[in-house]
């Protein structure tokens, strides 16, 4: 893909996926654009073993968006990044097509593996705020990572995952339409958990109070005999 082409893909992805933006111009004010018109030549520079000039495009995209993409990393097309101040994206993280990351995610390594250290997302998926993917497995794609949460395992296809660490909630294996690619219909694991703990106390309460009365019936029974 020529360079003119690849920049109006980039205005178009922006545009789709941002509706604060209002004119193709305002695209190129945006963090998300300049890191990724910078990105995809350190990557090309990454690829022909120029590291030193790859790192230092980088560095220079990074301290101009706040937005650090190693150039070895490998992302597909109609990648997207909404605010993203802080967002890390590690050397061996691998990216499909139509992701959205969130500011302040980080895709990184857990420090203690060689090789492939980061994760590998899959198609059509959304990482929100202040996640953090740590480690060489994958997210498997129409999936969603809740804001703040730590994954730490491989998550399943058609997941949404929330928490400290995540945990899985499956989807019913569906795939997920773009316009549910948002930040807060997520399902609370948590909360559905303390729900079924009440319920199952009230439950309790319930039989015990009838166990009671039963008893108190015996001993009055016993008493008139």
């Amino acid at each position: 893909m020529g360079y003119i082409s690849r920049i109006k893909e980039e205005i178009a992805v922006i545009r789709q996926r941002d509706p604060a933006i209002h004119s193709n111009m305002e695209v190129f004010l945006y963090p998300s654009f300049k890191v990724m018109i910078h990105y995809r030549l350190a990557h090309k520079m990454y690829l022909k073993k120029r590291y030193f000039l790859a790192r230092w495009i980088s560095q220079r995209a990074a301290r101009k968006t706040g937005i650090e993409i190693h150039p070895g990393a490998q992302i597909g097309k109609g990648f997207f990044i909404d605010h993203g101040n802080g967002v890390i994206i590690g050397e061996t993280t691998i990216i499909g097509d139509n992701v959205t990351l969130y500011q302040g995610v980080t895709l990184g390594g857990t420090g203690k593996e060689q090789g492939k250290r980061h994760p590998t997302i899959g198609n059509n998926v959304m990482i929100s705020a202040g996640a953090k993917v740590l480690g060489s497995f994958k997210i498997g794609d129409n999936s969603k990572i809740g804001a703040g949460s730590v994954v730490l395992e491989e998550v399943p296809e058609n997941s949404t995952v929330v928490g400290v660490p995540g945990r899985v909630v499956k989807r019913n294996n569906v795939s997920l339409p773009q316009e549910e690619m948002d930040q807060v219909h997520l399902p609370d694991p948590v909360k559905e958990d303390i729900a079924q703990l009440q319920k199952t106390n009230t439950e309790l309460t319930n039989r015990m109070i009838e166990l009671e009365n039963e008893i108190k019936k015996m001993r009055q029974q016993s008493h008139k005999e």
